[in-house]
């Protein structure tokens, strides 16, 4: 029996759902991957597969297989794109997560770019505002905008960006430019859906909290800066949205001596002893690209 693909049967089987998933990604046919499972089954005295009209689901035994086979598979991988990392270019396939609205303002000319750089690489830009975990997205890298750092993945910071009050100048000549944190309270204060009433700033008087209510409150990035843009009111936002709409004049700095609690961002990936060259170079690149997005406090 091959050892090593009847692995790469059985890994593929679960992580695509099927058996015939497993052998469409494997280039084979359905009963060729069910006589490798089997095999493999019979080889270590176990089930590691239950078969239902419902799909497949792993045994007990299955399950702390799996883990492992999937390591194995990764590790021969590595070991194999090292052996030939000195005669050929970086390629395969590339599945980057970021937030919708980086990924739009920034994040696809960077991806374009980097694929003219490196013409092996097949680039796949997941957008999604919710975090994507990349071990159970199939995630190669996953950029992180704040938020609670997963422990088992490796972060790599890329700076900071200030979060500064935005409006735009028609909201401004209809109802005024505050003057003090407390001007807040009568004005339209837009924010997020997750987040609390309330905005803390700090500024020259130090950290001020202000109690602002929100009639509006959206759950998406892209919608939250085009009502500000439309003039629907005062929002809290991270120097790389802004800093270029700001620039341009179509949005203006409201109390330009505060600023509210800086927006980290990180890349994650998983752990491993020897990542992929792709990955390598894509970690590189986004390192570099990201850290220079306007607005940044290092």
């Amino acid at each position: 029996m091959d050892t090593l693909r009847a692995l790469e049967a059985f890994v593929h089987s679960i992580e695509l759902g099927s058996l015939s998933g497993a052998a469409r990604a494997l280039g084979t046919t359905q009963p060729t991957v069910s006589k490798l499972v089997a095999g493999l089954e019979r080889s270590l005295g176990v089930r590691l597969l239950r078969r239902t009209a419902a799909g497949l689901s792993l045994t007990e035994e299955g399950q702390r297989f799996h883990e492992r086979s999937r390591r194995v598979l990764e590790d021969y991988g590595d070991a194999v794109a090292d052996a030939r990392e000195g005669i050929r270019q970086p390629r395969g396939l590339l599945r980057v997560s970021a937030p919708v609205t980086l990924g739009q303002r920034h994040l696809n000319a960077m991806a374009l770019e980097f694929l003219g750089l490196y013409p092996d690489i097949e680039l796949e830009l997941v957008l999604d505002d919710r975090f994507v975990d990349p071990l159970e997205g199939r995630i190669d890298v996953s950029l992180r905008v704040g938020g609670t750092l997963p422990p088992d993945l490796v972060a790599r910071r890329l700076g900071s960006w200030p979060r500064v009050l935005v409006a735009s100048p028609d909201y401004i000549a209809s109802r005024g430019n505050p003057r003090k944190p407390q001007d807040l309270l009568s004005h339209d204060y837009l924010r997020y859906a997750a987040g609390d009433d309330g905005v803390l700033l700090d500024g020259p008087e130090g950290p001020v909290p202000v109690p602002v209510r929100s009639r509006y409150r959206v759950n998406n990035a892209v919608a939250m800066l085009d009502a500000v843009l439309g003039g629907a009111g005062i929002s809290l936002q991270p120097t790389w949205m802004v800093a270029e709409l700001l620039a341009q004049g179509r949005l203006v700095r409201v109390l330009g001596r505060h600023t509210g609690p800086a927006q980290e961002m990180h890349l994650l990936y998983a752990p491993r002893r020897h990542q992929p060259q792709r990955v390598r170079v894509l970690v590189d690149f986004l390192a570099q690209r990201v850290a220079k997005l306007p607005g940044s406090a290092a």
